[in-house]
């Protein structure tokens, strides 16, 4: 079964002018064998919200998602400092 993405087109024009990430390099980030799948406890009140931490063009992207029916919707994206650390830290634990 192929995984499937989705999202607002207008998000992520708002995604690439502020963090410089178009949410398609985004999907990348998920093909990172290492990469680290968290829950956003602060965002998901009306919905289960997730963080997608993968290495993609030399730098860990954090990755803001959901699930809607077997898809993968983007919600944001970007190279953030904190996204890294937490994916250097579980890939030492881990790896």
């Amino acid at each position: 079964m192929t995984t499937k993405f989705e999202w607002d087109f207008d998000k992520e024009a708002e995604n690439q002018q502020k963090h410089g990430v178009s949410f398609s390099l985004a999907q990348e980030a998920f093909l990172d064998p290492k990469r680290v799948i968290a829950q956003n406890l602060v965002h998901s009140e009306s919905e289960e919200r997730f963080y997608c931490f993968g290495s993609v063009g030399g730098g860990v992207l954090t990755v803001r998602f959901t699930y809607r029916k077997y898809v993968i919707r983007i919600i944001g994206a970007g190279y953030w400092r904190k996204g890294k650390r937490i994916y250097e830290q579980e890939n030492q634990v881990h790896g």
